[in-house]
């Protein structure tokens, strides 16, 4: 992780906020390590969620806040309830760490965490803190999904 510390950003604050993204959305992928494609679709629980969906989704969310919401650009992506099997997980991961890869690039450009974005479902834009501290929240809790639909696949836990 490359440590570019934007001067109007609290020298404590923006490497606080960026690891525990980084660690959280890593943790989701470690998750998918070693498993077969059809292992990473096959839903664990009634409600569908897989570990393909939770990438898909993932990366449909890092895209609506970071580029549709807080940029105005592009169109909002909605996540599929399932993923089309044929996709491998290889390319869900890629695809999901090109999604981090472009927020963590608006928020490098974007040093003020206080600026407010340009659209949003709900009432006003919300600040880029807000979204940065949104993402770690939504990516924490997906994480734990990842967790708990990992130890149904094989057992594994801790990874």
């Amino acid at each position: 992780m490359t440590d570019v510390r934007p001067a109007i950003m609290n020298e404590a604050e923006y490497p606080t906020l960026r690891y525990y993204l980084t660690y959280l959305r890593e943790s989701v992928i470690r998750k998918t390590e070693g498993l077969t494609d059809e292992q990473a679709h096959t839903a664990g629980v009634p409600s569908g969620t897989s570990l393909a969906w939770l990438l898909a989704h993932l990366s449909a969310t890092e895209h609506n806040w970071f580029v549709w919401s807080y940029l105005g650009e592009g169109e909002r992506l909605e996540a599929s309830p399932v993923v089309d099997p044929s996709v491998p997980l290889s390319q869900l991961v890629d695809e999901y760490r090109a999604a981090c890869a472009r927020s963590d690039e608006v928020v490098d450009a974007h040093p003020d965490l206080d600026a407010v974005g340009k659209r949003t479902l709900r009432d006003d834009p919300p600040s880029l803190r807000w979204i940065v501290v949104h993402m770690i929240e939504e990516t924490g809790r997906h994480a734990g999904h990842a967790d708990i639909l990992r130890e149904l696949i094989d057992g594994s836990v801790g990874r």
